[in-house]
């Protein structure tokens, strides 16, 4: 993330803890804007506080101190990221917090925009304003990893994730796979989705398990707000039945080179049909297929499988993070098949580390988590 200078303070503070809280809420409905929290606090009394509302309406900031109202004269303000300097679809949020006579301001982590890139706090403290820096740094750093990619190269933060038994199974032999993990998993998984952007699976999991994609709560009920399905089909053999078309929200099938007739049949059962250049092998160019996510505003892209998609994302050097869930079953089978596929490796001196790995217990399972570490 973007540094400035930090101030040393207890990490996450009360009012940070709530600020970063509120941003964590927000999270998958904000995009291309990232998802932030802010709080103002006066004496210790919380006057206002608020998270960034869907693109064109207004920013955390604003909402806080609205809410605030007079009130916010020489009070603190608490927001995950820095406050922006610049004219977007709404007005610069520096211009608001002078405007409110805030006394002080305590920024989370720096805007990695490069057209505010430490500007707002610079703007802020020219006109007195007393900032700090660094409360709450980690937890918004990691918060605004994908905000950061996509604001640097347009392309979106990419997730694997996959559930496998403790020998590394996704399946039996026999393909089935309901249900490796537990309730507890399943339900992250679900929370994964509803903060992401866009969710992105093979054609070989929808003819095979026919998955919904769907983020939905924990009484199975589908979310007012659903990310893009997105399926990865270089001929076009989605079922037009399939009830990943039927779901609430879009459906876009990425292919290279479909029969007209299944194109027309597809977009009459609902979905877009986009065709894409081939990439290695002849199925689809992933590259090409991020860039035109990108564009469209995906920020924070879930990819859950099967083992090709997967691998030819790991072969083209385009993961951003892997989330692995483990449970404690053994399968074997020399033919059950893995989570990753693709070309892989042919030396273990190029084999993918991960870095910044984190260990959580959902119950009986482990979900791991980590990023690809750089000299990759």
């Amino acid at each position: 993330m973007t540094s400035v200078v930090t101030v040393e303070m207890p990490q996450s503070t009360r009012p940070m803890r709530r600020a970063l809280a509120l941003a964590r809420k927000a999270l998958g409905t904000t995009s291309p804007n990232p998802a932030v929290g802010a709080v103002v606090v006066k004496e210790g009394v919380t006057l206002g506080e608020g998270h960034t509302l869907p693109p064109g309406q207004s920013h955390a900031e604003i909402v806080a101190l609205g809410k605030a109202g007079t009130r916010a004269e020489d009070a603190s303000l608490y927001v995950t990221l820095e406050p922006c300097c610049v004219q977007g679809r709404t007005p610069p949020c520096t211009e608001t917090i002078l405007a409110a006579g805030i006394g002080e301001v305590h920024v989370a982590a720096g805007d990695p925009n490069p057209r505010v890139d430490g500007r707002g706090v610079v703007e802020l403290r020219a006109a007195g304003v007393r900032v700090f820096t660094g409360d709450g740094e980690e937890e918004a750093t990691e918060l605004y990893r994908a905000f950061a990619k996509h604001i640097r190269t347009g392309l979106p933060f990419t997730t694997v994730k996959f559930a496998m038994s403790l020998d590394g199974k996704i399946a039996t032999h026999t393909g089935e796979s309901k249900w490796i993990t537990g309730p507890r998993s399943r339900r992250h998984v679900h929370e994964m989705r509803r903060r992401c952007d866009a969710i992105m699976v093979g054609v070989n999991t929808v003819v095979r398990d026919d998955p919904q994609l769907t983020a939905r709560d924990r009484s199975g009920n589908a979310f007012q707000r659903q990310p893009l399905r997105v399926v990865v089909d270089s001929n076009g053999r989605t079922p037009c039945g399939a009830r990943t078309l039927k779901e609430p929200g879009s459906t876009l099938i990425a292919a290279v080179n479909p029969p007209e007739a299944r194109v027309d049949a597809l977009r009459a059962a609902g979905a877009e049909v986009l065709r894409l250049p081939a990439g290695a092998g002849g199925g689809v160019d992933m590259a090409a297929l991020m860039e035109i996510l990108g564009a469209r505003g995906v920020v924070d892209l879930l990819v859950e499988g099967g083992g090709a998609v997967l691998g030819s994302l790991f072969d083209a050097g385009l993961v951003d993070r892997v989330a692995s869930f483990i449970a404690p079953r053994i399968i074997g089978g020399a033919t059950s098949p893995s989570p990753v596929e693709g070309a892989g490796i042919d030396a273990m001196a190029r084999v993918l580390r991960l870095g910044d790995v984190s260990v959580k217990r959902l119950e009986e399972d482990i979900l791991v988590v980590g990023y690809p570490a750089p000299g990759n």
